[in-house]
C-alpha cells in the first residue's frame, strides 16, 4: 500500500463568486453571518476544546489545526448528518443535523438563508429537488417537510415513515421518494404533498435506495439483506434478491449505486463485499476485498471501474469488466462516502479520519487531501464540475473546499 501523493501546496485556490441576481428572491434580506449568531459563551473556550487557533495539546500547549477550508457554516451546534447543493445555484446548500435542525446556507460567505422547521429528532436527510424549486428535510421523527427555495414558506408535511432513513427526488418530476426504519418506502407527488403509493417488500430498515436514472424504477436495499427492483407506478416488486442465494450477500446492504444506463447495480453490505448485478436480477460478480463492513460504493460514469469504501479504511478501485482489483488506496478510519466526479475517472471520499481526498482512479494517485474537520465527516457534496466539496461533520460544523 502506498502512500498517497500529498497536494502542491502552492495550488491556486478558486475564487467562488455568486450571480447575485441568480438568488434574488432567495438569499434573506440583512441575513447576519452564522458565526454572528452564535451565543458569545461559545467564545469562551474550556480546556481541551479546539478555539480559532487550534487544541490544547499535553501540558496545555497548543496544537494547531490544519484547515484547508474556504468557508464554513457553523450554526448548527449537534454533529451535521447530511449536505446538499442546489442543482443550478451551487452557492446555496442545505444541511441538517442532530440539534433537530435544517438550514439553507450560502457557501460563499457562510450566511444564513433561512432556519427551517425544527424537527422533532435528528434530520438525517436533506435534499433540493432536482429543478431546484423544493427542498426537503427528513428526520428520525418520521417528518418530512418540504419547502419552496424562492419563499422558503413550507408547502408540504409529509407523514407515513416510522424513521426518514434517506430521500431521493425524481429525476424528471417533483415526486419524493423516502426509505423509513420499519422497512417500507413511501412516494408523495409535490409541491401539493398528495400521497401517491407505499411499497412493501422488506422486513427491516431500508437503508439505501433511489431513482434509475430515467426514473422508471426504484431500486431499495435493506438491512435484512434483500435488493428489491420496484416499479414505481403499481408499487409491485419487478425483481428481488435475498441472502437465500448464497452468491448474494448473506448480511445487510449498506449502500447502492447504479450505472448511467440504468443496466447494472452495485450494492455493498455489511458482510465486507460489493455485488455487481443487473436490473432484471441476474448476479453478476463479487468485490471481495474489504476486511469489514462496505458502507459506500460507486460506479465511474466514463470508465469501467467501481469503487468500493469500508470501514477497513480502504477505498477499493475495481475493473468491473474483469472484476479484479484495480488498486486499494487508504483513509486512516473508516470511507463514509464516496462520488465520481462527473465525465471523469477522479473520485472523491470523506472519512472519520476528517479528511476529504480527491483520487485519480487511473494511477491510484491523491491528487488532493483537504483538512479542517475535527471529527469524522459524515456526509458531502460535490459541485457539478468537481471544483468544490461541502461537508457535513461530527464536529457540528459544515467546511467548503475548493481546487
Amino acid at each position: 500500500m502506498s502512500d498517497p501523493a500529498r497536494a502542491r501546496e502552492d495550488e491556486d485556490v478558486e475564487e467562488m463568486y455568486v450571480d447575485e441576481s441568480e438568488i434574488a428572491g432567495v438569499v434573506a434580506d440583512g441575513a447576519e453571518p452564522a458565526a454572528d449568531m452564535m451565543d458569545d459563551d461559545d467564545d469562551d473556550e474550556e480546556e481541551g476544546d479546539y478555539g480559532e487557533e487550534g487544541a490544547a495539546g499535553p501540558g496545555g500547549g497548543e496544537v494547531l489545526v490544519e484547515d484547508d477550508s474556504v468557508q464554513g457554516f457553523f450554526a448548527h451546534k449537534e454533529p451535521v448528518f447530511a449536505i446538499d447543493l442546489h442543482p443550478k445555484m451551487p452557492t446555496l446548500a442545505v444541511s441538517g443535523g442532530g440539534d433537530d435542525k435544517a438550514y439553507v446556507w450560502r457557501t460563499d460567505t457562510g450566511e444564513e438563508v433561512a432556519a427551517l422547521d425544527k424537527h422533532e429528532d435528528s434530520v438525517c436527510s436533506a435534499q433540493f429537488s432536482r429543478d431546484g424549486t423544493l427542498v426537503a428535510t427528513g428526520g428520525m421523527d418520521g417528518k418530512i417537510n418540504v419547502y419552496s427555495v424562492d419563499d422558503r414558506r413550507r408547502c408540504a408535511q409529509l407523514d407515513g415513515p416510522d424513521e426518514v432513513q434517506w430521500m431521493d427526488w425524481h429525476p424528471k418530476g417533483n415526486v419524493l421518494l423516502a426509505g423509513a426504519n420499519d422497512g417500507s418506502l413511501w412516494m408523495w407527488s409535490l409541491p401539493a404533498g398528495s400521497f401517491m403509493s407505499v411499497f412493501s417488500g422488506h422486513s427491516g430498515p431500508v437503508n439505501c435506495g433511489r431513482f434509475t436514472h430515467a426514473g422508471r424504477n426504484i431500486v431499495s436495499g435493506s438491512e435484512d439483506g434483500t435488493l428489491i427492483v420496484w416499479d414505481p407506478k403499481t408499487a409491485a416488486i419487478v425483481h428481488q434478491l435475498s441472502p437465500r442465494d448464497e452468491r448474494f450477500h448473506q448480511d445487510g446492504i449498506t449502500c447502492l449505486d447504479i450505472s448511467k444506463d440504468d443496466q447494472v447495480i452495485l450494492t455493498g453490505s455489511m458482510d465486507t463485499t460489493a455485488k455487481l448485478t443487473r436490473i432484471n436480477g441476474s448476479i453478476l460478480g463479487s468485490l471481495d476485498h474489504a476486511t469489514e463492513s462496505v458502507e459506500c460504493v460507486g460506479l465511474c460514469g466514463v470508465l469501467p471501474l467501481a469503487a468500493t469504501g469500508s470501514v477497513d479504511g480502504t477505498l477499493n478501485i475495481w475493473d468491473i469488466n474483469t472484476m479484479r482489483l484495480r488498486t486499494s488506496l487508504r483513509h486512516d478510519d473508516t470511507v463514509t462516502r464516496l462520488k465520481w466526479h462527473a465525465d471523469s475517472p477522479l473520485v472523491t471520499s470523506a472519512s472519520m479520519d476528517c479528511t476529504v481526498r480527491t483520487w485519480d482512479a487511473r494511477t491510484g494517485d491523491c491528487v488532493r487531501t483537504w483538512n479542517g474537520h475535527q471529527a469524522g465527516i459524515m456526509d458531502f457534496a460535490l459541485s457539478a464540475d468537481g471544483k468544490h466539496v461541502v461537508t457535513a461533520s461530527d464536529d457540528g460544523c459544515c467546511l467548503v473546499f475548493a481546487r
